[in-house]
């Protein structure tokens, strides 16, 4: 499975690491993703969903459900 948000779309993202005498060596910067269980009322079922720090702050913002519903609009959850 691939470090992908699925509420925001974040994803590694590759830069450099560059020692104190400037050599650069490419790295990768990894996303901070958590595995956490929502309830859908709605739906009246609990997902599963690779989520960010930024995610679950999405999440709280807007609710479960219109954060799951934008996810699917954007084809980040099927």
């Amino acid at each position: 499975m691939s470090k992908i948000c699925q509420i925001t779309g974040k994803r590694r993202l590759v830069g450099n690491k560059v020692s104190h005498a400037n050599n650069k060596t490419k790295r990768t910067f990894e996303v901070n993703l958590f595995k956490k269980r929502f309830y859908l009322p709605e739906a009246d079922e609990w997902i599963t969903l690779r989520v960010s720090a930024n995610g679950l702050k999405t999440i709280n913002k807007l609710g479960v459900d219109e954060a799951v519903k934008r996810a699917r609009k954007e084809g980040l959850i099927k």
